[in-house]
């Protein structure tokens, strides 16, 4: 009986959603203070460094060809979610989040005497960006038999949140008073926003039709457009043609906006590309913690200290006109949506009780660093992680 429980794939699947299960909690618990991806990571290091867990557990759970099929259909779902007209409105804040990404490409070169040429062309799409980049990164490392640097990727994504975190609120406060300072001193300069109403499209009009099957079928079709398109153009990776496809379809509104969500699914891929990178945690010895911790901190601290220098002393900052926002949007790419929502969300109330001037800040900080986590993390660090893979 024993045997037949242990041997059942649904009982490894079931151990690796209740590890995700247990990163929700802590996240819900501490208010998004602890990452949950960074519990999933921590939980399974230690797991598979004592033997609790199986090194190959992914693949006993029978995901492992599921996972590699994810990244895909999750980059398309993630280009039906860019607006492109709000990109155009912050413009400023996009060409600073582009400069902050090119900031931190540097400093991770200049640290290849430290950490290695292998680890710092790894950490700069995974620095740039979200699971999708970390995901490319670690998986070509890994097919490279780099397996310090395939797991570097892995902890460095899950860590580098708590390390932009403090700084982006720090700045964020700082210029939230000052916004505030301004509007008591002059609340008619204020101007309330527009309203804008945008005309439906396709797929708002034809909305009954986009079941959840319909969504799915869209999402897998272009997937496979996407990888089929980078077997017959190599040099071009799937990522940016599936990141395309869904960009140019989002805003032609011929498909709906965040289509996994639509097709209720966007929660399951997203499991699975985390699954991906899960196996290269199984190849860390306890012996290889110290130079994956002094990797770790090295490559955080000379990154945020660059972007300090950058837009905070040197003149990076002007097409922002504020060195606390320019600082604040430099650091976006570490967090991504929603933690840069919540954080525009949770300085607004830190700074004020006054449910006006709350609004705002937001108003003032929100779209800034909403855009800047969405340029960054959501489109261009696909894009640095698609050209990046070529020189794993």
């Amino acid at each position: 009986m024993n045997s037949f429980v242990i041997d059942n794939s649904f009982f490894y699947f079931t151990i690796i959603m209740m590890v995700f299960a247990i990163g929700d909690w802590v996240g819900i618990l501490s208010k998004a203070k602890i990452s949950s991806v960074f519990v999933v990571m921590l939980v399974f290091l230690l797991g598979f460094m004592f033997g609790i867990f199986p090194e190959d557990i992914v693949e006993k759970a029978k995901l492992t060809q599921l996972a590699s099929m994810a990244a895909a259909i999750l980059i398309f779902h993630m280009g039906t979610m860019i607006n492109l007209k709000q990109l155009i409105a912050e413009w400023k804040t996009v060409v600073t989040a582009a400069l902050s990404m090119v900031v931190v490409g540097l400093a991770c070169l200049l640290l290849i005497p430290v950490i290695g040429k292998e680890n710092a062309i790894v950490a700069i799409p995974v620095l740039n960006g979200g699971i999708i980049s970390t995901q490319i990164m670690s998986q070509a490392a890994t097919q490279a038999n780099l397996e310090i640097a395939a797991v570097f990727a892995a902890i460095l994504y899950a860590v580098k949140k708590f390390a932009g975190s403090y700084p982006a609120s720090f700045v964020g406060m700082k210029e939230a008073k000052s916004v505030l300072n301004d509007y008591r001193n002059n609340p008619k300069q204020t101007v309330a926003k527009e309203n804008m109403t945008e005309k439906a499209g396709f797929a708002q009009t034809h909305e009954r039709y986009f079941t959840d099957f319909t969504c799915l079928m869209i999402s897998v079709l272009f997937a496979w457009l996407s990888v089929s398109l980078n077997k017959i153009f190599p040099s071009i990776n799937y990522s940016l043609w599936a990141l395309a496809f869904g960009a140019i379809l989002g805003y032609k509104k011929w498909v709906p906006a965040k289509i996994l969500e639509k097709g209720k699914s966007s929660g399951f891929f997203s499991m699975l590309v985390y699954v991906s990178i899960l196996p290269s945690l199984a190849k860390v010895k306890l012996s290889d913690l110290g130079t994956l911790g002094f990797y770790i901190v090295i490559t955080l601290a000379v990154t945020i200290l660059v972007l300090y220098l950058v837009f905070s002393v040197l003149p990076g900052w002007k097409l922002v006109k504020s060195k606390h926002l320019a600082f604040g949007i430099s650091l976006c790419q570490y967090l991504g949506f929603p933690a840069t929502y919540l954080i525009a969300q949770e300085i607004s109330k830190s700074v004020t009780d006054d449910e006006t001037e709350q609004q705002v800040v937001l108003d003032h900080i929100m779209p800034s660093y909403v855009v800047a986590g969405m340029a960054t993390v959501t489109t261009l660090s696909i894009v640095v992680a698609s050209f990046l893979v070529n020189y794993i």
